[in-house]
């Protein structure tokens, strides 16, 4: 039996260190980390590895749920795997421990992966909202156009004037699209 550990982190300004020393601390042989989005493929890529590493008998450890997946079906797709390899998983905070075989023990941890799900859709939902209100209070997402507009009447005048695409990329140092985007609004 091995104690096997996974740590994640979501942003750049969030701190692997301490998931990382917990894990240590208590005894973990391995330890697969990374710092990555829940919903990212570099996500999906470390726990696969983590899954082929595993063997039955070893208990995978995590300092809290939300680090295996931000997703109830990445979370539950995962338990069930080490279930299926004869692994079982704690966590750090003592919400999840599947060395108790129990339904009860079992349900908990479907009520508290929908949790984790919850509160990714509420952060979703919060982020969309404060999106339309900044666009509504005239903020522009995305990366500022290569033209000015003064640039955009001028192409557009030429083009009126039978320029090509073509030439006008090459004249204004821009993609054929780029110049395709301002000739259709």
């Amino acid at each position: 039996m091995a104690l096997v550990g996974f740590a994640r982190v979501s942003t750049r300004e969030q701190d692997l260190e301490i998931q990382l020393e917990a894990l240590s601390a208590i005894g973990c042989d391995k330890i697969f980390h990374g710092k990555q989005s829940g919903v990212s493929k570099q996500n999906t890529i470390k726990l696969a590895e983590l899954v082929e590493y595993v063997r039955a008998g070893d208990i995978v450890v995590t300092t809290k749920l939300d680090r295996l997946g931000r997703s109830l079906k990445a979370i539950l797709e995962v338990l069930q795997q080490l279930r299926d390899k004869g692994v079982q998983f704690k966590t750090l905070d003592n919400a999840i421990d599947t060395t108790n075989e129990s339904p009860f023990a079992q349900a908990q941890i479907s009520m508290i992966a929908t949790f984790a799900q919850l509160e990714r859709d509420l952060i979703a939902q919060r982020t969309g909202e404060g999106r339309e209100a900044a666009k509504a209070n005239g903020v522009k997402f995305g990366r500022k156009s290569i033209l000015s507009d003064d640039k955009k009447q001028e192409i557009k005048g030429k083009l009126k004037k039978g320029a090509t695409v073509y030439r006008l990329a090459i004249d204004y140092d821009v993609s054929r699209q780029t110049i395709m985007r301002v000739r259709d609004n």
